[in-house]
């Protein structure tokens, strides 16, 4: 019989409260493997057991289990009895195959009251392994590590383990409100706070008709796939340019970066308010581009009426692209576009912004009225992985409705 036995990353730290990051992990290995019916799913000591369905291949196993934050490596293991004949039989079946020229056995023993303890174990089936299929041992840098877990019940044998996702299970620090651009940095910035245990919903700001629907389709296909790691995901498309034409018509050149960005802000909290996220999480990078100075961030969000989260703050654009590569997104985001970031935007924006400047301009609008009028006006997009028929089907939809 298969399992997926997965060990805990920061959980195995939790104390008392690590029945709640451990219920969390379950609950979103049920969401990720949602068109398998899976076995038994239990917690025994620092690592997860999930017996895994005849019809669920190792490889689909593999992939999906790596999408699970909380987990810093996984493996999948078969059980056998336990005696040390039938192990190592074990052994050497998970071996087989294996274009490794070197191994190492490593045991772990849940029940200290198995006659050998884990160094015997460890040669006993070793030798068995090298009689049968010729590899040589290797305990520092081995090609293949055969791993053996020892619990009260059997004994689960595997042919290495591998990298898991880190972090902490999504959904269980709370739900956050990310502005997804198209770019490169907010996907990156989104992944980041996932794997800090945040549950996301996307708004992305758009000029269509204005322009092309091109950053839309970016924007919904970067949802869909950031929705890898936490099974389900909301993209709420927010028609951002007359709004831009109404700052326009009424604001001078160098200011209007920065009241685009607070009326993001602005929508974007409104919008949390309705899915019950309690901050923002956004890309900036600092120094990146002009409105992402020190006295630029510190004026925009102020305008924000949840706290705003910058995991990017600290990176070059060097390191986000290295991410990105890593992530998945930056093909898709590298796509040409026009999102409404390139709209109107002045030759020479301010970089050292004041609060009394900005807020005297904004006295000219009708905030509350621009706000409402965007948020009535977003459509959204539901997505969920593994994918459904209605993925990506953007409607219409009432911001009354979220």
């Amino acid at each position: 019989m298969r399992y997926l036995i997965g060990r805990y990353h920061e959980i195995a730290l939790k104390g008392r409260n690590q029945w709640r990051f451990v219920d969390q992990v379950k609950q979103n290995l049920r969401d990720l493997f949602g068109d398998y019916r899976l076995g038994n799913i239990r917690s025994v000591g620092p690592r997860l057991m999930v017996q895994i369905p005849d019809e669920l291949s190792d490889e689909i196993a593999a992939e999906r289990a790596a999408l699970i934050f909380g987990l810093q490596n996984f493996s999948i293991s078969y059980s056998t009895p336990r005696d040390i004949e039938s192990i190592s039989r074990e052994a050497i079946k998970r071996a087989s195959g294996s274009k490794a020229r070197t191994f190492a056995v490593r045991t772990r023993r849940e029940d200290k009251r198995f006659a050998m303890n884990s160094v015997e174990i460890d040669r006993a089936v070793g030798g068995e392994v090298q009689e049968a299929l010729g590899f040589e041992v290797d305990l520092s840098a081995p090609e293949l590590t055969i791993s053996i877990e020892i619990m009260n019940d059997a004994a689960y044998v595997s042919a290495g383990k591998i990298v898991g996702a880190g972090g902490l299970p999504v959904g269980v620090t709370g739900r956050g409100m990310a502005l997804l651009s198209g770019g490169i940095d907010s996907p990156v910035a989104a992944y980041r706070m996932m794997r800090r245990g945040l549950r996301l919903d996307f708004v992305h700001f758009h000029a269509h008709p204005l322009v092309s629907a091109a950053s839309k389709e970016k924007a919904a296909e970067l949802a869909a796939h950031l929705t890898r790691w936490q099974a389900r995901s909301t993209l709420m498309l927010v028609p951002f340019g007359n709004l831009q034409r109404e700052i326009v018509a009424n604001t001078l050149r160098p200011l209007r970066v920065i009241l685009y960005r607070r009326f993001m802000l602005r929508i974007a909290s409104a919008l949390a308010e309705r899915s019950q996220a309690t901050v923002l999480v956004t890309g900036e990078s600092l120094g990146q581009v002009a409105s992402q100075t020190l006295e630029n961030m510190a004026v925009i969000e102020k305008a924000a009426a949840y706290p705003v989260m910058r995991p990017l703050v600290g990176m070059d654009k060097n390191e986000i692209i290295d991410q990105a590569r890593l992530l998945g997104t930056f093909e898709t985001s590298i796509i040409p576009d026009e999102d409404c970031c390139t709209l109107f935007v002045p030759a020479h924006p301010e970089t050292r912004a004041r609060i009394e400047e900005v807020e005297a301009a904004e006295s000219r609008f009708d905030i509350p009225r621009m706000i409402d009028d965007a948020v009535r006006a977003t459509e959204v997009a539901r997505f969920w992985f593994p994918p459904r028929a209605t993925n990506a089907a953007t409607a219409k939809e009432s911001g009354t409705q979220y």
